[in-house]
């Protein structure tokens, strides 16, 4: 019998180490999401800044040949942002949110029946001056 309840616990043991595995797989997961998410974002940035400048040169010494980097580089940026939208939803997906909840009151016990119980009434005082503190 004693080694059945050591198996029982060994597998509960085993279930609560999965568990927490599993949960720290799932922070990492989404963790990861996110860091996409925010490289992604700098990426389209990056592009963005780059077309800026050039769209700035355009009209410099080599026009002709900026504009086709200014062209390929609008591509890049619109792809880009399009990446980052889709690993910003990705991080959200992966971002566990905890709702909330309601704590129970505790619930007294019933005082057991096999003490023994005893009623003592104590007599409440004739007149109560106004300077008590206790009557206050």
């Amino acid at each position: 019998m004693t080694a059945m309840s050591d198996n029982r616990s060994e597998l509960k043991e085993l279930r609560a180490a999965l568990a927490a595995v599993e949960g720290r797989a799932a922070s990492a997961e989404a963790d990861l999401a996110r860091a996409r998410a925010v490289v992604s974002t700098s990426e389209a940035m990056i592009v963005g800044l780059e077309v800026a400048l050039l769209k700035r040169d355009k009209y410099g010494r080599s026009a002709e040949r900026s504009a086709k980097l200014l062209d390929q580089l609008e591509l890049q940026l619109e792809e880009l942002v399009a990446d980052a939208a889709e690993d910003r939803v990705q991080a959200e997906r992966k971002t566990t949110r905890v709702g909330a909840f309601m704590r129970r009151k505790p619930v007294k016990k019933a005082f057991p029946e096999h003490l023994p119980r005893e009623r003592v009434v104590v007599e409440a005082p004739a007149h109560v001056h106004a300077a008590d503190p206790i009557a206050s």
